[in-house]
């Protein structure tokens, strides 16, 4: 049983229209044609990273390998199996053998049922395509970085109290009915409540939470927001990263890290407030 696997990732995609999905699929059905190949499934990884093999289509495939149902592999280039080296080299030289596969990454020369020069190639070339997403990595952090420091907002959600410009989505405007809630925070603690208190009092009062998780305030949600510069009009980022371009886990970092930009919008609480308030004595 001879199938298709299909893969493409988002910055494949800005790069080169050549990688789409449909030239794919075109460029290996007529190779399989040609050749002699049936083809009885394909297996399609839309918008994933060839960085991890966590991808649906890709493991749905290794069921069926595991199942016997699969004999041959075809993808366009190594580059579309995967960009981590190391699990890239796993495959072709472990789990491909083991299960009888024969694997074909037909711009490559790659065919793993023959004796040739291109298949010796292969695990340099998982190298550059290993090399070729770390430097793509690099550059968009580069990119990003660089709108920060330009006061611009990155980020999925609007921090509590705001909501992107309808027109520029790096820019944050004050949502007036959570603004409002953002004040009664900063009033209540002001004249001496606590933070369980406040979070009570607002959850007694069925004001919506932040996170569309929990129904209920808490006293951490109340210190964030008390403590976070955002509503002074300072735009703090980079206060975290993913650990690298293949561990995505987060880390948080040093202060001196956090990429800070003064009065990147308007703000909600003057700043004599924001200090008056973050002066005094945690309850």
């Amino acid at each position: 049983m001879c199938v298709l696997y299909l893969r493409l990732s988002r910055d494949d995609e800005k790069n080169t229209e050549s990688e789409s999905i449909a030239n794919q699929r075109l460029f290996l059905t007529n190779y399989a044609r040609e050749h002699g190949f049936k083809i009885n499934a394909e297996y399609c990884d839309d918008g994933y990273s060839g960085t991890t093999f966590e991808r649906p289509a890709f493991k749905e495939m290794l069921s069926k390998i595991e199942q016997g149902n699969i004999s041959t592999i075809l993808t366009k280039d190594l580059s579309r199996l995967g960009r981590d080296y190391i699990k890239t080299g796993y495959y072709l030289e472990q789990y491909f053998p083991l299960h009888n596969i024969r694997y074909i990454a037909v711009n490559d020369g790659i065919d793993t049922k023959i004796e040739n020069a291109c298949n010796d190639m292969a695990p340099f070339r998982a190298v550059f395509n290993d090399m070729y997403a770390k430097d793509i990595s690099k550059k968009v952090r580069c990119a990003l970085d660089v709108k920060k420091r330009e006061g611009k907002f990155i980020g999925a959600f609007a921090p509590y109290g705001y909501k992107k410009h309808p027109d520029d989505h790096n820019k944050l405007i004050i949502d007036n009915a959570q603004a409002k809630i953002v004040k009664e925070i900063f009033a209540l603690r002001l004249s001496g409540k606590s933070y369980v208190y406040i979070a009570r009092y607002l959850t007694e009062k069925n004001i919506p939470t932040p996170s569309e998780k929990s129904e209920k305030w808490n006293d951490v949600t109340i210190k964030r927001i008390l403590t976070n510069e955002t509503y002074i009009g300072s735009l703090t980022q980079n206060k975290s990263k993913t650990i690298n371009y293949k561990v995505h886990k987060r880390i948080y970092l040093n202060q001196n890290d956090w990429i800070v930009v003064q009065s990147a919008h308007e703000p909600i609480i003057s700043k004599e407030i924001f200090k008056r308030v973050n002066s005094t004595p945690a309850p």
